[in-house]
């Protein structure tokens, strides 16, 4: 999914400086964002508390909206690097292309993974004939420099690993979760799952002492570490923690997203993460001039242009808060 801001500015993530090295209970309320014309998303990350949580960069979570006579998801070809991103479904379809010719259509609880690489350009759309209802999230993770040039390549895994206990049923979308690891490439210590609870659930789950966390809400009620978490807002947790206590207060879902703390500064501007102002440049002047990135062969309209870079230089930096 493209950051389709018009007004784009930088996001200056990365580093350990501002890592919480300890629990904490941080809660982050979204911004809401227009995602063409009929879908609006409420974006988490990068929020002005916290920019990101391990690799997860960017969060944005939408729905459930009912599009039975709307078009739905309509985001036109546009480039991404250094990144990966993670289509994930709760309800709905998104049919996905790309420039390296692969066409998918997404389906709840299938895991869409694209690897942009050195770059890749790709469009989201509701087919023509789609499900009334759409929810779902989209996420990004920074590539770290040793993977970040990578060739571009696209994976759709319809079968992903669970881990189950009374009440709850989790989907481990990327990484590790309880010995469950997910089929789906990662290049820095992950975990990203989808959990499912039955109302009056009361539970732990183990977590890497080393890894931060957040959990998105993505329905329901449901309190985390006692902190109630209502959907479309998501709690940042730090670090150190050995399990994370979950109470369902009715039928409810989250995805937990931890990792261990990005070490590298970056600069993530539009739909492009580098570490430097002439890499960001670089890349805006190849996708404007219709080069590096490739083509998305099939879409029913033009490219998205990019927006005009800031008048400000862009510096990467630490973790801000």
């Amino acid at each position: 999914m493209s950051n389709l801001d018009r007004q784009a500015v930088p996001s200056l993530c990365g580093g350990r400086g501002f890592v919480v090295a300890e629990p904490v209970r941080e809660l982050l309320s979204p911004r809401r964002v227009q995602l063409g014309a009929s879908t609006e998303v409420r974006r988490l990350l990068p929020n002005l508390g916290r920019r990101m949580i391990g690799a997860w960069a960017f969060v944005d979570q939408y729905g459930p909206d009912d599009i039975a006579d709307e078009p739905g998801m309509q985001v036109p070809p546009h480039p991404h690097m250094g990144l990966q991103t993670v289509s994930w479904l709760h309800e709905g379809e998104v049919l996905h292309r790309d420039s390296t010719g692969s066409l998918q259509t997404i389906r709840p609880r299938e895991l869409g993974l694209m690897t942009s690489g050195r770059a890749i350009s790709h469009s989201e759309e509701s087919p023509a004939s789609h499900a009334r209802f759409l929810h779902g999230a989209q996420l990004w993770v920074a590539l770290p420099d040793a993977h970040r040039h990578t060739d571009p390549k696209f994976e759709h895994h319809a079968e992903l690993p669970k881990v189950t206990a009374p009440g709850l049923d989790a989907t481990v979308l990327l990484g590790d979760l309880d010995g469950a690891e997910s089929p789906g490439s990662a290049y820095t210590p992950i975990v990203g799952a989808d959990i499912t609870l039955a109302s009056g659930t009361e539970t732990r789950l183990p977590l890497v002492p080393d890894f931060e966390y957040g959990v998105l809400s993505m329905s329901g009620e449901v309190h985390v570490d006692g902190v109630p978490v209502l959907p479309g807002s998501m709690l940042y947790l730090g670090c150190g923690r050995t399990e994370l206590p979950l109470r369902a207060e009715s039928d409810a879902a989250v995805m937990l997203l931890g990792g261990e703390p990005f070490d590298e500064e970056l600069i993530m501007w539009w739909n492009f993460i580098g570490r430097t102002q002439q890499e960001i440049e670089q890349a805006r002047a190849d996708w404007m001039s219709g080069t590096r990135f490739g083509e998305v062969k099939g879409y029913d309209g033009g490219p998205l242009p990019a927006p005009t870079l800031p008048p400000v230089p862009l510096k990467p930096r630490g973790r801000v808060r």
